[in-house]
Protein backbone atom coordinates (compact mmCIF):
# COMPACT_ATOMS: atom_id res chain seq x y z
CA UNK A 1 0.00 0.00 0.00
CA UNK A 2 1.10 3.55 -0.61
CA UNK A 3 1.20 6.14 2.15
CA UNK A 4 1.90 9.86 2.08
CA UNK A 5 4.20 11.10 4.83
CA UNK A 6 3.53 14.78 5.47
CA UNK A 7 6.09 16.88 7.30
CA UNK A 8 3.88 19.25 9.32
CA UNK A 9 4.69 22.93 9.19
CA UNK A 10 6.20 24.86 12.10
CA UNK A 11 8.40 27.89 12.71
CA UNK A 12 11.42 26.04 11.29
CA UNK A 13 9.70 25.17 8.01
CA UNK A 14 8.34 28.69 7.59
CA UNK A 15 11.87 30.13 7.61
CA UNK A 16 13.90 30.96 4.51
CA UNK A 17 16.47 28.27 5.37
CA UNK A 18 14.06 25.35 5.04
CA UNK A 19 14.63 22.69 3.87
CA UNK A 20 18.27 22.23 4.77
CA UNK A 21 20.56 20.47 2.32
CA UNK A 22 20.92 17.69 4.86
CA UNK A 23 17.16 17.15 5.00
CA UNK A 24 16.82 17.15 1.21
CA UNK A 25 19.52 14.52 0.98
CA UNK A 26 18.04 12.44 3.80
CA UNK A 27 14.55 12.26 2.23
CA UNK A 28 15.17 11.81 -1.52
CA UNK A 29 12.19 12.36 -3.78
CA UNK A 30 10.29 14.52 -1.28
CA UNK A 31 8.47 17.65 -2.39
CA UNK A 32 9.39 20.59 -0.15
CA UNK A 33 7.23 23.69 -0.02
CA UNK A 34 8.44 27.24 0.34
CA UNK A 35 7.12 29.24 3.25
CA UNK A 36 3.54 30.46 2.98
CA UNK A 37 4.91 34.03 2.89
CA UNK A 38 6.57 33.29 -0.46
CA UNK A 39 3.60 33.42 -2.83
CA UNK A 40 1.26 31.35 -0.67
CA UNK A 41 -2.42 31.80 -1.47
CA UNK A 42 -5.65 30.32 -0.18
CA UNK A 43 -8.61 30.10 -2.50
CA UNK A 44 -12.03 29.52 -0.95
CA UNK A 45 -15.08 28.77 -3.05
CA UNK A 46 -18.20 30.00 -1.28
CA UNK A 47 -21.61 29.83 -2.99
CA UNK A 48 -19.91 29.66 -6.37
CA UNK A 49 -17.60 32.65 -5.78
CA UNK A 50 -13.86 32.48 -5.20
CA UNK A 51 -12.33 34.37 -2.27
CA UNK A 52 -8.58 34.91 -1.82
CA UNK A 53 -6.27 35.12 1.19
CA UNK A 54 -2.60 35.95 0.74
CA UNK A 55 0.06 34.30 2.89
CA UNK A 56 1.69 34.10 5.30
CA UNK A 57 -0.74 31.96 7.27
CA UNK A 58 -0.77 31.47 11.03
CA UNK A 59 -2.21 27.96 10.62
CA UNK A 60 -0.09 26.64 7.73
CA UNK A 61 -0.06 22.85 8.00
CA UNK A 62 2.21 21.33 5.34
CA UNK A 63 5.95 21.86 4.91
CA UNK A 64 6.62 18.98 2.54
CA UNK A 65 5.73 15.40 1.77
CA UNK A 66 6.93 12.13 0.32
CA UNK A 67 5.44 8.72 -0.45
CA UNK A 68 6.36 5.32 0.94
CA UNK A 69 5.22 1.75 0.39
CA UNK A 70 4.15 -0.20 3.46
CA UNK A 71 2.03 -3.25 4.27
CA UNK A 72 -0.29 -1.39 6.63
CA UNK A 73 -0.64 1.68 8.84
CA UNK A 74 1.56 0.25 11.57
CA UNK A 75 4.40 -0.51 9.16
CA UNK A 76 4.05 2.93 7.56
CA UNK A 77 4.18 4.60 10.98
CA UNK A 78 7.33 2.69 11.88
CA UNK A 79 8.97 3.86 8.66
CA UNK A 80 7.91 7.44 9.35
CA UNK A 81 9.41 7.13 12.84
CA UNK A 82 12.82 6.98 11.14
CA UNK A 83 12.46 10.60 10.04
CA UNK A 84 15.84 12.42 10.19
CA UNK A 85 16.43 13.58 13.76
CA UNK A 86 18.39 16.59 12.49
CA UNK A 87 15.12 18.10 11.25
CA UNK A 88 13.98 20.80 13.70
CA UNK A 89 16.51 19.43 16.20
CA UNK A 90 14.51 16.25 16.64
CA UNK A 91 11.14 17.92 17.27
CA UNK A 92 9.43 17.61 13.89
CA UNK A 93 5.92 16.19 13.48
CA UNK A 94 5.00 13.98 10.53
CA UNK A 95 1.61 12.68 9.51
CA UNK A 96 1.01 9.31 7.86
CA UNK A 97 -1.92 9.13 5.42
CA UNK A 98 -3.13 6.28 3.25
CA UNK A 99 -3.00 7.37 -0.39
CA UNK A 100 -5.89 7.05 -2.80
CA UNK A 101 -9.13 8.98 -2.95
CA UNK A 102 -12.42 7.23 -2.14
CA UNK A 103 -14.17 6.14 -5.30
CA UNK A 104 -11.04 5.22 -7.21
CA UNK A 105 -9.65 8.36 -8.84
CA UNK A 106 -6.22 7.50 -10.20
CA UNK A 107 -3.14 9.10 -8.67
CA UNK A 108 -0.26 9.95 -10.99
CA UNK A 109 3.33 11.15 -11.07
CA UNK A 110 4.90 11.95 -14.43
CA UNK A 111 8.38 12.20 -12.92
CA UNK A 112 9.02 15.18 -15.18
CA UNK A 113 10.77 18.34 -13.99
CA UNK A 114 8.86 21.61 -14.48
CA UNK A 115 9.71 23.75 -17.48
CA UNK A 116 8.69 26.89 -15.60
CA UNK A 117 7.99 26.54 -11.87
CA UNK A 118 6.30 23.84 -9.82
CA UNK A 119 3.37 24.71 -7.59
CA UNK A 120 1.60 22.49 -5.08
CA UNK A 121 -2.17 22.74 -4.83
CA UNK A 122 -3.28 21.39 -1.47
CA UNK A 123 -6.94 20.41 -1.24
CA UNK A 124 -8.03 21.23 2.30
CA UNK A 125 -10.07 18.59 4.09
CA UNK A 126 -13.58 18.93 5.47
CA UNK A 127 -16.03 16.75 7.46
CA UNK A 128 -17.25 15.08 4.26
CA UNK A 129 -13.74 14.05 3.22
CA UNK A 130 -13.09 12.73 6.72
CA UNK A 131 -16.01 10.33 6.22
CA UNK A 132 -14.37 8.83 3.10
CA UNK A 133 -17.36 9.87 1.00
CA UNK A 134 -17.28 8.24 -2.44
CA UNK A 135 -18.40 10.49 -5.30
CA UNK A 136 -20.47 8.93 -8.10
CA UNK A 137 -18.50 7.00 -10.72
CA UNK A 138 -19.26 9.62 -13.37
CA UNK A 139 -17.65 12.32 -11.21
CA UNK A 140 -14.53 10.20 -10.69
CA UNK A 141 -14.35 9.61 -14.45
CA UNK A 142 -14.50 13.36 -15.11
CA UNK A 143 -11.66 13.95 -12.60
CA UNK A 144 -9.50 11.23 -14.15
CA UNK A 145 -10.04 12.69 -17.62
CA UNK A 146 -9.17 16.18 -16.34
CA UNK A 147 -5.95 14.81 -14.80
CA UNK A 148 -5.03 13.05 -18.05
CA UNK A 149 -5.72 16.22 -20.03
CA UNK A 150 -3.45 18.15 -17.66
CA UNK A 151 -0.70 15.59 -18.15
CA UNK A 152 -1.07 15.71 -21.94
CA UNK A 153 -0.86 19.51 -21.83
CA UNK A 154 2.37 19.35 -19.83
CA UNK A 155 0.74 21.14 -16.89
CA UNK A 156 -0.11 18.41 -14.36
CA UNK A 157 3.05 16.87 -12.89
CA UNK A 158 1.59 14.70 -10.13
CA UNK A 159 -1.45 14.30 -7.96
CA UNK A 160 -3.01 12.02 -5.38
CA UNK A 161 -5.99 11.82 -3.08
CA UNK A 162 -5.84 10.83 0.57
CA UNK A 163 -8.04 8.62 2.70
CA UNK A 164 -9.42 9.90 5.99
CA UNK A 165 -7.21 10.21 9.05
CA UNK A 166 -9.06 7.25 10.56
CA UNK A 167 -6.66 5.23 8.38
CA UNK A 168 -3.66 7.38 9.30
CA UNK A 169 -1.30 8.19 12.15
CA UNK A 170 0.90 10.96 13.48
CA UNK A 171 4.49 10.73 14.64
CA UNK A 172 5.64 13.44 17.03
CA UNK A 173 9.32 13.65 17.85
CA UNK A 174 10.56 14.93 21.19
CA UNK A 175 14.31 15.07 21.61
CA UNK A 176 14.59 12.85 18.56
CA UNK A 177 12.38 10.11 20.06
CA UNK A 178 9.21 9.22 18.10
CA UNK A 179 5.76 8.94 19.67
CA UNK A 180 3.09 7.43 17.42
CA UNK A 181 -0.63 8.24 17.70
CA UNK A 182 -3.18 6.56 15.47
CA UNK A 183 -5.95 8.60 13.82
CA UNK A 184 -8.59 9.83 13.42
CA UNK A 185 -7.74 13.45 14.24
CA UNK A 186 -10.27 16.10 15.17
CA UNK A 187 -8.64 19.23 13.72
CA UNK A 188 -10.16 18.90 10.23
CA UNK A 189 -9.18 22.44 9.17
CA UNK A 190 -5.49 21.53 9.56
CA UNK A 191 -5.73 18.50 7.27
CA UNK A 192 -5.50 18.02 3.53
CA UNK A 193 -7.52 15.59 1.41
CA UNK A 194 -5.14 15.47 -1.54
CA UNK A 195 -2.81 17.47 -3.75
CA UNK A 196 -1.73 18.27 -7.29
CA UNK A 197 1.62 19.57 -8.49
CA UNK A 198 1.45 21.71 -11.63
CA UNK A 199 3.95 23.44 -13.89
CA UNK A 200 3.07 27.09 -14.44
CA UNK A 201 4.75 30.23 -15.72
CA UNK A 202 2.95 32.36 -13.12
CA UNK A 203 0.71 32.08 -10.08
CA UNK A 204 -2.14 33.46 -12.17
CA UNK A 205 -1.85 30.38 -14.38
CA UNK A 206 -2.14 28.17 -11.28
CA UNK A 207 -5.21 30.11 -10.15
CA UNK A 208 -6.81 29.59 -13.57
CA UNK A 209 -6.12 25.85 -13.37
CA UNK A 210 -7.64 25.66 -9.89
CA UNK A 211 -10.80 27.41 -11.06
CA UNK A 212 -11.21 25.11 -14.05
CA UNK A 213 -10.76 21.78 -12.25
CA UNK A 214 -13.88 19.55 -11.83
CA UNK A 215 -13.72 18.92 -8.07
CA UNK A 216 -15.84 16.08 -6.63
CA UNK A 217 -17.50 18.46 -4.18
CA UNK A 218 -19.72 20.97 -6.02
CA UNK A 219 -20.20 23.13 -2.91
CA UNK A 220 -17.89 25.10 -0.65
CA UNK A 221 -14.22 24.12 -0.71
CA UNK A 222 -10.71 25.44 -0.14
CA UNK A 223 -7.29 24.95 -1.68
CA UNK A 224 -3.89 26.32 -0.75
CA UNK A 225 -1.29 27.25 -3.37
CA UNK A 226 2.40 26.91 -2.45
CA UNK A 227 5.63 27.17 -4.40
CA UNK A 228 7.64 23.97 -4.55
CA UNK A 229 11.30 24.41 -3.60
CA UNK A 230 13.57 22.98 -6.29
Amino acid sequence: MQYMVIRKADATSESDNFPSAELVQAVPGAKWLRSSADGGLRMRRREGQWLYEEGPFDDVSVAGFTFIEAEDRRAASELAARWPSADAEGSAVVEVREAGCPGGCVGFDTGLPPKHAAWAILLRSDPVAEQDFEPPAVVIDIMNRANNAGIAAGVALSGEGLKSTARGARVKFTGGKPFITDGPFAEVKELIAGYWAVDAASRDDVIAWVKSYPYPNPGDMEVELRKVAL
